[in-house]
């Protein structure tokens, strides 16, 4: 008899809260200003075309990134919408269901670097402008060593950038629910109940996550530039722009790779670099951050199991 193979959630953190993506929907939970625990669901739409360009090495990752990226703002906004709402204004808010640009734009701030749509541009040209200016150093000049510079520069903006707004203490918070989702992940893999206990016993690293991609796609960018001029600057400068999907798409096979082999010793070193960079960009959540996570993907569990009994149902009554 072949072993069940445990499914492969995924999530993000909110403000003030963690979303889980099940099999059929998406599910948030934040607590409340006044403690409470609210919760906010998108039903998972089938599309065809989509679903087809997903089974595409390659192709499939740079879907699923701006996918996950128009996904993710919905939550993000809901998060910092119903924070602040209080109880007794409950019925008015969601008639009026506007999302602010305030709160929007509070919302992606808190994901940060995480956010393909709003910082993938910036941190691909800025390193390829900066590397010019070493150009006169003779170890810097050629094609080579002036991949390995823009490369170099770019890893210390990332970590330069995720380092200074981890300090802050709204983003530090939105870390602390990062580590909350990983620590609930974990544990639901290594099939622990999900108590905040055990959870807090987890690692708040883990191998799918989208740091270890952001990292990949800086390391995948060296080689793949390579292969392309450096120079004129604008040649080099369309080329990053153009090259973007594949570095991306590239990066999501290496990241679906590493999480495959995590397992096999000596192969597993090969997520690591990713694994380091959530030292970053997760923190060890308090256990009520841990209570929110936990209530998110039970939640989530439950609708995905409602979904499923309803079809079930429905191709009962067809046969």
């Amino acid at each position: 008899m072949s072993k069940q193979k445990t499914p492969a959630y995924g999530g993000q953190a909110v403000m003030e809260g963690v979303m889980f993506a099940g099999k059929h929907t998406y599910v948030t939970a934040i607590r409340r200003k006044d403690d409470t625990l609210d919760y906010f669901e998108v039903k998972k739409k089938h599309r065809p075309i989509l679903g087809y360009l997903k089974k595409i090495p390659l192709i499939r990752g740079f879907v699923a990134i701006i996918e996950a990226s128009g996904n993710g703002v919905k939550h993000l906004n809901f998060s910092t919408e119903r924070y602040d709402v209080a109880p007794e204004d409950d019925e008015k808010m969601l008639e009026e269901n506007k999302p602010s640009k305030l709160s929007l734009i509070l919302g992606t701030a808190a994901i940060g670097v995480l956010s393909f749509l709003f910082g993938k541009f910036l941190f691909t040209l800025l390193p390829a402008l900066a590397a010019e200016a070493f150009r006169p150093i003779p170890i810097f000049s050629g094609h080579v060593g002036q991949n390995m510079i823009e490369g170099f520069l770019k890893l210390v903006l990332l970590l330069s950038y995720l380092y200074f707004i981890s300090m802050t203490p709204l983003i530090k918070r939105v870390f602390q629910y990062h580590g909350a989702e990983h620590k609930v992940i974990n544990a639901y893999e290594n099939k622990f109940p999900l108590t905040v206990e055990n959870v807090q016993a987890q690692s708040r690293l883990h191998y799918r996550c989208g740091s270890s991609f952001i990292l990949f796609t800086v390391i995948i960018g060296v080689f793949i530039y390579l292969l392309v001029p450096s120079e004129p600057l604008w040649l080099r400068l369309v080329s990053r722009l153009a090259l973007i999907p594949l570095v991306l798409g590239v990066s999501y096979e290496v990241l679906q790779a590493t999480n495959k082999l995590r397992n096999i010793p000596v192969l597993r070193y090969l997520g690591y670099p990713g694994l380091w960079l959530q030292l970053l960009t997760t923190k060890e959540p308090k256990d009520d951050q841990v209570e929110v996570a936990i209530a998110s993907f039970n939640e989530m569990l439950r609708r995905d199991g409602e979904y499923e009994k309803e079809a079930a149902e429905t191709s009962a009554k067809v046969v």
